[in-house]
């Protein structure tokens, strides 16, 4: 083995595995792909990552059927319309941060399709409006030249050179990442072993990521604003691996979208492309289970008792609860999994304005590393820091006139963590809890305004099938990442796809996830080069 690899493996309680991995690869670098015909492929779940894994098949000729239990596409991507006293509210109630539409591009290239045929993204600028506890503010822009100009306005010279620095740091990072560790299905460790790896290494990509950013950045605000994105990974920034600043370049650098009617658009133009090419999409129609033996899936079987045959199945749901609910088998890698915090969302159409609004808003607290050990050991944030969204910022037509939509995000511990926070109790509190400090955070009159709202807790995301109530999946631990994170195969024919499963959490991720998944069945695709790094 290399001892490259051997070393990463070391103090993280995984070197045995990649030893054994190692031992067990008996052809490196050649893709595992389901066994046997593969000529019909039922996905289950509408998802964005379900609907990725669907136009790459049937894009290489497979009869899809893509079964989705919702109404509308889209999973936690999907769309929530609200009625109030003048008019719809319409809210999107799950990812309202849209990176790297080169992504969203690809699978439409896939069914040789344009993805502008389909679909309208709208640079979002500012891409946030970082607000700090001393009174400051910050705006975020993907331009490195104008946000280096901003953190001189707000911090000094000195700290613009480092944030340049910083910005030279992560695109190289991006580019030694994305192709051969994110974008790529991972067997065995030695599926790393390529010269990404070593230049990985030297970029000190497996070491912390606080402290990878205090050598660029020197002001706690810029370091705030430029490590707060690993907790999309599920950990704290001094948890997390330096290599995940890639998602700060993700935001920070690569830009923010919003797309024309929201985020739930994406996965509408999604569906709208692959029922165009023949694909069979069957709404309301959620799953029981998928009939197998011997490893081996021979159909999927609906809650209202059809029986669907087929060659091979995708399975979109979380990871666990696809196993647990629709495979009957247990699986111990994902029963070990410990899971990202949760959060307590919400969504609230109201008559309150506030002029010079940004379509996104960080509101930093005080505290920052005691609240990350408050959210992983289990405690509600004491002086939390926010995601507040104003769609209707960018898209009057989300709010009748007059009016906004309000995406509110309170980080909280998930239920593994915190299983005596009973939120059947506490959730009418907190709310009130969410109210007082967005009032005191800059949003005078807040809850006065609230026309409608819809809520969202710990609870509420558990019932809704994710896993520990953790809308964000597994945690990027460093044994729970790359070839620890769960794998996307099971038996000879069933191949799982979505956040829980490689390569991890984010719209990107999911993207990348569904393509990994549609490579299982039709074998890697000769010449295949995303857009996101041409």
């Amino acid at each position: 083995m290399s001892p490259l690899l051997t070393g990463l493996g070391q103090g993280s309680g995984s070197s045995r595995r990649w030893a054994r991995w190692a031992a067990q690869a008996a052809v490196p670098g050649r893709l595992r792909t389901t066994s046997g015909p593969s000529d019909h492929v039922v996905v289950v779940g509408a998802g964005l990552a379900g609907l990725s894994a669907a136009m790459r098949l049937a894009g290489s000729g497979r009869r899809v059927t893509l079964l989705e239990r919702e109404a509308v596409p889209g999973g936690r991507a999907g769309r929530l319309e609200l009625q109030g006293p003048t008019g719809t509210y319409r809210f999107d109630p799950g990812p309202t941060v849209l990176t790297m539409p080169d992504l969203i591009a690809d699978c439409f290239d896939a069914l040789g399709e344009s993805m502008e045929d389909w679909l309208t993204l709208d640079p979002v600028s500012p891409l946030y409006r970082a607000q700090f506890a001393d009174g400051s503010s910050m705006d975020v822009h993907s331009d490195a030249g104008d946000m280096a100009a901003e953190i001189e306005r707000v911090v000094g010279p000195d700290e613009a050179k480092g944030y340049l620095r910083y910005v030279d740091y992560v695109s190289k990072l991006y580019r030694a990442e994305m192709r051969d560790f994110i974008d790529t299905n991972i067997d065995t460790p030695l599926d790393l072993v390529t010269p990404d790896l070593a230049r990985l290494a030297a970029l000190g990509g497996f070491g912390k990521l606080a402290p990878r950013v205090e050598r660029y950045l020197k002001d706690t605000r810029t370091q705030r604003a430029f490590s707060f994105q690993a907790l999309y990974a599920g950990l704290s920034p001094y948890d997390a691996l330096a290599l995940y600043a890639v998602i700060a370049y993700m935001d920070s650098v690569a830009g923010v979208y919003f797309p024309r009617g929201g985020v739930a658009a994406v996965p509408e133009a999604m569906a709208g492309a692959l029922e165009a090419h023949g694909v069979d999409i069957r709404y309301s129609t959620p799953v029981a289970s998928v009939e197998h033996s011997g490893g081996r899936a021979s159909a999927v079987i609906t809650e209202g008792g059809e029986r669907i045959p087929c060659d091979a199945v995708v399975l979109n749901p979380d990871l666990p609860v696809a196993y647990r609910d629709l495979l009957g088998v247990e699986s111990r890698t994902s029963k070990r999994m410990t899971y990202s915090p949760s959060c307590y969302l919400m969504l609230a159409g109201s008559t309150a304005h506030y002029p010079d609004a940004a379509h996104h808003t960080i509101s930093f607290g005080h505290a920052w590393e005691e609240v990350f050990a408050e959210l992983t050991g289990g405690r509600l944030m004491s002086d939390p820091s926010v995601l507040i969204s104003t769609p209707s910022v960018s898209d009057p037509t989300a709010a009748p006139e007059g009016r906004h939509t309000y995406y509110v995000l309170f980080p909280t511990p998930n239920l593994q963590s915190a299983p005596d926070l009973d939120w059947e109790r506490i959730g009418p509190h907190y709310r009130e809890h969410v109210l007082r400090t967005m009032e005191s955070r800059g949003f005078p009159g807040f809850g006065d305004g609230i026309e409608v709202e819809d809520v969202t807790t710990p609870l509420d995301w558990q019932r809704r099938g994710m896993e520990a109530g953790a809308p964000f999946a597994a945690s990027h631990a460093f044994s729970q990442t790359g070839p620890f994170r769960p794998g996307n195969m099971w038996g000879e024919n069933v191949v799982f796809t979505g956040s829980g499963t490689q390569p991890g959490v984010g719209v990107p991720m999911v993207l990348v996830s569904g393509r990994l998944a549609a490579e299982r069945i039709t074998g890697k695709v000769p010449g295949y080069r995303s857009r996101a790094y041409r």
